[in-house]
């Protein structure tokens, strides 16, 4: 499955070039590296990629980007760029002998001199177990592995996985990377049926998925469609609301701007304006909501913790009822959002935790807090002393939680407004505690 597109016209022959009944998508997949589009922070001379390519060597890496932004791409053109065997398979069809056999054809290929480059779509959706049988093959070079995920690999890969691999965030394709794409779908199909701003409709609606949008052009070109589509036709035509904005889309981000920062300033008036600006402008409201559900964790958090379960219900409610019922509760959460306390007091902890983490490797916790299942960990100290907290005086036993040779962290600390305010009487509260309890 190709998920990214040329640019430019594609230089030389490809070795499994496409079919000419090929979907469009397919047919406009790069052909090398430098035609991979929207990455190049990836790609380029001083992005990671770029750097291993030159040296001619590769890490194994975990590709983390939404749908359609060049995950798979990418995966076969590094391994074309260095000269390394291919060899893909996917979590969603592919079990356990699927597995055996790609490792045992890398077994062979290696006897043979010959890297693999193992390519996992979907990686995320193997279990703890799966993951693991890939360790030894990765340890001892067999394969370098390639995964590909649109799930958090915090979340959904092994602790173990992702140590030995490097975790590349690709990003959503912007409004010039769209805009090459259907450059490049016209010169191999024509010019779209579409006005100018039926066109930027068009990109708009993609939501930075390069596949989508090609797919959408190719139902276009399929239609044989004679006269021009203005935003109206081309939503009647595709099923689907289509935002009309102006070509570029500076209205699109410019709205969204808006909204988001009426929101954050609690002026629930202009945040409904411009609600409505982009929902009456045929914006996708799924794409409306998931910005209020990033405003409610951003600039709310603890303050209002209702916030984030307001926008998710709200989502829930407009799947459910459909437009233009379903808008109501998109703007009840618009108001909600709009008329809470705000704090960035947890957006703050977790960009701060997570630089943290980054620094510090992989201390281990102290011993007293690990699980110890098997009598041998507890004889070596595994979970010796744990203090139950909720059994303890005050329920609080103001142990230390801290790998030995880090200092305790202060990251979230809590402002003096809505919810926050009672969560930062109990930090003190506990921090009194812990003081005494510990000397």
């Amino acid at each position: 499955m190709s998920d990214l597109f040329a640019a430019d016209p594609p230089q030389g022959t490809a070795p499994d070039e496409p079919r000419e009944d090929a979907p469009l998508a397919d047919r406009l997949r790069p052909r090398s590296l430098s035609e991979v589009i929207g990455q190049e922070h990836l790609t380029g001379p001083e992005g990671p990629i770029g750097r291993m390519v030159a040296a001619g060597k590769l890490s194994s890496m975990i590709l983390w980007g939404p749908p359609g932004t060049g995950k798979t791409s990418t995966a076969r053109l590094l391994a074309d760029a260095v000269g390394m065997r291919f060899e893909s398979v996917s979590a969603v069809f592919s079990g356990v002998a699927d597995l055996k056999k790609a490792f045992a054809a890398a077994d062979r290929a290696a006897e043979a001199g010959q890297r693999t480059l193992l390519f996992v779509d979907e990686i995320h959706r193997f279990n703890r177990a799966q993951q693991d049988g890939f360790l030894p093959f990765v340890e001892r070079g067999t394969v370098t592995l390639v995964g590909a995920t649109t799930e958090n690999p915090s979340f959904e890969l092994n602790a173990a996985l992702l140590s030995r691999a490097q975790v590349l965030i690709l990003h959503r394709l912007d409004a010039d990377a769209l805009e090459k794409l259907l450059a490049r779908a016209e010169e191999l199909e024509g010019p779209l049926p579409l006005t100018d701003d039926a066109r930027g409709a068009l990109i708009a609606s993609a939501d930075g998925d390069g596949r989508f949008l090609l797919n959408q052009a190719e139902t276009l070109y399929s239609a044989r469609i004679t006269e021009p589509l203005d935003p109206a036709g081309l939503g009647q035509f595709l099923q689907r609301r289509v935002a009309v904005y102006d070509k570029n889309r500076e209205g699109h981000y410019n709205l969204i701007s808006a909204l988001h920062k009426s929101v954050r300033g609690s002026d629930p008036q202009a945040a409904l304006y411009y609600l409505a600006r982009m929902l009456v402008a045929g914006e996708d409201p799924l794409f409306v909501l998931r910005r209020l559900v990033q405003m409610a964790v951003e600039d709310i958090g603890l303050a209002d913790p209702q916030a984030l379960h307001q926008c998710l219900a709200a989502k829930d409610a407009y799947e459910f009822l459909g437009s233009p019922e379903g808008e109501l509760a998109i703007a009840q959460a618009c108001i909600y959002l709009a008329t809470a306390p705000k704090s960035v007091g947890a957006y703050k902890a977790q960009k701060a935790a997570w630089k943290s983490a980054k620094e510090t490797g992989s201390l281990m916790p102290p011993q007293n807090i690990l699980n110890a299942p098997t009598k041998l960990m507890k004889n070596v100290g595994y979970g010796k002393g744990y203090q139950y907290d909720p059994d303890t005086e005050d329920g609080f036993s103001g142990a230390n939680y801290w790998p030995e040779g880090m200092d305790p962290q202060t990251y979230y600390v809590p402002v003096e407004r809505g919810f926050e305010r009672e969560i930062r009487k109990r930090l003190d509260y506990w921090d009194k505690l812990r003081r005494e309890r510990q000397g």
